[in-house]
């Protein structure tokens, strides 16, 4: 039976512990209410840039714009966005557990990364993958410069021939308790159908002053706000998770000290007992 001294080390190593869980928990929920404040108010933007680009490239020449050329997808470049730090349940490990399964199911298929924050980085340094280009660090101070960087890197890179296909693997925020993962096909800029009833009698857009100009300027700010947007989602999604995973660990430090007290409470009275008929029988046998 361990001793009362080392059971009340223990508890207090549990409440120091949860001090800290805590004090994470509430930095979190500080922080993540600033990266939905930013979150909401991109989002919007993003969506519907990116509804009026599919509509304008359903109904453009492909030759139109390099963005838009639809090669198949014989080389790709995934984009996987981690966090940098740890203690975030099972966030970055759900990202990577995605990213090899989208490994597995192209076999045949030359990948390249671009690899976002140091978790992904740190993994994948270890495994034989063809990794592009690290941004590390950059969740501390997120700017929109740096989501206008790995942008002009994806252009370059799909303007180039170099690859085919460009996808973002990151995290979507929904809630506090909901971060689903999405991969988010980026480049080419998808073209949707148009269904029989969306014809418009043949009608099309009016250019001006042409579409080779309108979307050599509008196309790259569409990638960069993508790439904005899921930085942003990623950020709010990485602090959410964490406040949940640290919260969690506040509660079981909670009921790991009140174990550990009934625990130390009943050897404290088990050496009173025994202290007590030890006191009784040497009092008998005196006697």
């Amino acid at each position: 039976m361990p001793a009362l001294i080392d059971i009340r080390r223990r508890i207090r190593s549990v409440k120091s512990t949860q001090k800290v869980t805590k004090a994470m928990k509430m930095v979190s929920a500080a922080k993540l209410r600033r990266a939905q404040e930013a979150i909401f108010a991109a989002r919007p933007f993003a969506r519907k840039m990116m509804e009026v680009l599919n509509r304008m490239a359903s109904r453009a020449d492909p030759g139109a714009h390099p963005l838009l050329d639809d090669r198949g997808e014989g080389r790709v470049l995934a984009v996987v966005i981690t966090a940098d730090k740890g203690l975030c349940g099972a966030f970055n490990a759900n990202i990577i557990r995605t990213v090899t399964r989208f490994l597995a199911e192209r076999p045949d298929t030359d990948i390249q990364f671009s690899l976002v924050g140091r978790k992904g980085r740190d993994f994948f340094r270890r495994r034989e993958v063809q990794v592009r280009t690290e941004h590390v660090g950059i969740f501390q101070a997120l700017r929109f410069e740096t989501a206008r960087e790995i942008a002009a890197d994806l252009i370059e890179a799909f303007t180039r021939k170099d690859v085919d296909r460009v996808f973002l693997v990151h995290n979507e925020f929904k809630s506090v308790i909901q971060q689903p993962l999405v991969i988010d096909r980026i480049l080419p800029i998808e073209r949707h159908e148009i269904r029989p009833e969306e014809q418009e009698s043949e009608l099309d857009y009016l250019y001006e002053p042409d579409p080779a100009a309108i979307f050599a300027e509008i196309l790259p700010r569409h990638i960069e706000m993508q790439v904005w947007r899921a930085l942003l989602e990623s950020a709010a999604a990485e602090h959410a998770a964490r406040m949940t995973a640290m919260d969690a660990a506040t509660n079981n430090a909670t009921d790991l000290i009140d174990r550990l007290t009934l625990h130390m409470n009943k050897v404290r009275q088990a050496a009173i007992t025994k202290e007590i008929i030890e006191v009784v029988s040497g009092a008998g046998s005196a006697s």
